[in-house]
C-alpha cells in the first residue's frame, strides 16, 4: 500500500514521543513491503532539535506554510490507499475538512493522545481535530485501550474505533550491552509535565536525596531548575533516541511516571515503558488502571507510589531479583509490544477497511 501519514514530528524527537513512535512504526510497515509518505511541518522548534534529518523509511515534506503544501499535500492523499491524520498535526482540521467525504481512501485518524483530545474537546479547545470530524472518520485508531475506546464509538459516535498502542523498534535495545552492576541506581526519561511533577518530586527527587550513596539519572527537556537537584543526580536536557538503549542499559532500575489525564482514563503505556523493558532493565512504575494488561506486576513490572516504598525496593532488591524482572519484561515486549507488531496490526485494520471496495470492484 502507499500511505500518507500527517504527524507533529518524524525528524524530531525533542520534546515529543510521537516521532519514536513514528519512526518504528514506519519501519515496521516499510518491511512489509508498504510505501509511506510522511507530512510535517518545518517548525523552528524542532529544526533547532532535529535528530533525524533524513526519515529512511519515508519520503518526507517538510513545509513552512499549509496553502503552499496544500496541493501536494491534497494529490498525495488522494493517491494513497489510506491517510494516517496524528494528534497534534498542527493542520489536521482544514486537511479533514477537505479529505472527509471526499477522499477515495480510508481516511484514519491516530491518535496518541486520546485523553488529552477528548478533555480538549469537551472544552472546545482542540486545535487539531473538531468532535464533528470524528464520524466522518474511517477508522480511529488509539494510545489508549480500555473503557476510552467505547466512549469514543458511544459518546463520539466514531465508526470503527481499535488500538494501536505505542510500541519499541526492539532491534537496538534487545542487544544492548548490561553491567551485573549497573552504575545507576535508579532512572527516568520523560518531558517535564506540571502534572506528574508531584509524583518526580516523591519518586525521583526525596530518594535521591535519602540515598546520597547512590547515582541517579534524569533525562528529558524543559525542567525547571534542575541545578537545585542532588549532587547525585545527573541531568540531560536532551538524549537522541540512538542513546536510549544506552540509557536503560546502564540503569539497575528506570522509573515510569504517567501523566495524569493517561492515569485517569487508564490503559495507557507510554513509549519509554515498552523501550526500558525491551533492554531488559528493571521497571517500578506509578500505579493506573490497566498496567496489568502490558506487564504482570511483581514478576515484569514492580508499583511504587511514594518515596518511602521506592526507597525500600532500591535498597532490598538484589541484583538477581532486579535482572529477573528486567529479563520478564523484554521477553513480554518481543513476544507482544514491538514496533513490528504494531505495523502488522495497521496493516490488517487498513485491508479490513479496503476489502468492502475490493467486494464492490469484483461485482462491478
Amino acid at each position: 500500500m502507499l500511505l500518507a501519514f500527517f504527524g507533529l514530528s518524524l525528524t524530531s524527537s525533542w520534546g515529543n514521543g510521537h516521532a519514536t513512535t513514528y519512526r518504528g512504526l514506519l519501519r515496521g510497515l516499510r518491511q512489509r513491503g508498504h510505501h509511506i509518505v510522511f507530512f510535517e511541518r518545518d517548525t523552528d522548534w524542532y529544526a533547532r532539535h532535529r535528530d533525524l534529518p533524513a526519515p529512511p523509511h519515508a519520503r518526507l515534506h517538510l513545509y513552512r506554510d499549509w496553502d503552499d503544501i496544500r496541493p501536494t499535500a491534497l494529490a498525495t492523499a488522494r493517491a494513497a490507499d489510506a491517510v494516517i491524520v496524528g494528534s497534534y498535526f498542527p493542520d489536521g482540521i482544514p486537511l479533514l475538512d477537505e479529505l472527509l467525504g471526499h477522499s477515495p481512501a480510508p481516511v484514519c485518524f491516530y491518535d496518541m493522545d486520546t485523553p488529552i483530545t477528548l478533555a480538549q474537546l469537551r472544552l472546545q479547545r482542540c486545535a487539531y481535530l473538531r468532535a464533528d470530524q470524528i464520524p466522518a472518520l474511517d477508522l480511529y485508531l488509539s494510545f489508549t485501550g480500555g473503557p476510552m475506546l467505547a466512549e469514543l464509538e458511544r459518546v463520539w459516535r466514531a465508526r470503527q474505533v481499535r488500538p494501536l498502542y505505542c510500541a519499541c523498534d526492539e532491534t537496538a535495545y534487545r542487544s544492548a550491552a548490561r553491567s551485573s552492576h549497573p552504575p545507576v541506581a535508579l532512572s527516568f526519561m520523560g518531558t517535564f509535565a506540571p502534572d506528574r511533577q508531584g509524583k518526580f518530586q516523591r519518586l525521583v527527587l526525596a530518594p535521591a536525596r535519602r540515598l546520597p550513596r547512590m547515582s541517579f539519572h534524569v533525562a528529558g527537556s524543559m525542567f525547571p531548575e534542575p541545578h537545585t537537584w542532588p549532587a547525585n543526580l545527573r541531568y540531560d536536557p536532551h538524549l537522541a533516541p540512538d542513546r536510549h538503549a544506552a540509557f536503560y542499559a546502564a540503569s539497575r532500575f528506570t522509573l515510569n511516571l504517567t501523566r495524569q489525564a493517561m492515569v485517569e482514563a487508564g490503559f495507557s503505556p507510554s513509549v519509554r515503558l515498552f523501550e526500558a523493558a525491551a533492554a531488559a532493565t528493571a521497571i517500578i512504575s506509578d500505579p493506573w488502571p490497566g498496567l496489568a494488561d502490558f506487564f504482570q506486576p511483581s514478576r515484569e513490572i514492580l508499583v511504587a507510589d511514594d518515596t518511602a516504598h521506592l526507597v525500600q525496593i532500591l535498597l532490598h532488591t538484589s541484583e538477581a531479583a532486579a535482572a529477573a524482572l528486567g529479563r520478564a519484561a523484554q521477553q513480554r515486549v518481543l513476544d507482544h509490544h514491538t514496533s513490528a507488531h504494531r505495523a502488522a496490526a495497521l496493516e490488517s485494520y487498513l485491508e479490513r477497511l479496503r476489502r468492502p471496495e475490493r467486494a464492490r470492484d469484483a461485482v462491478s
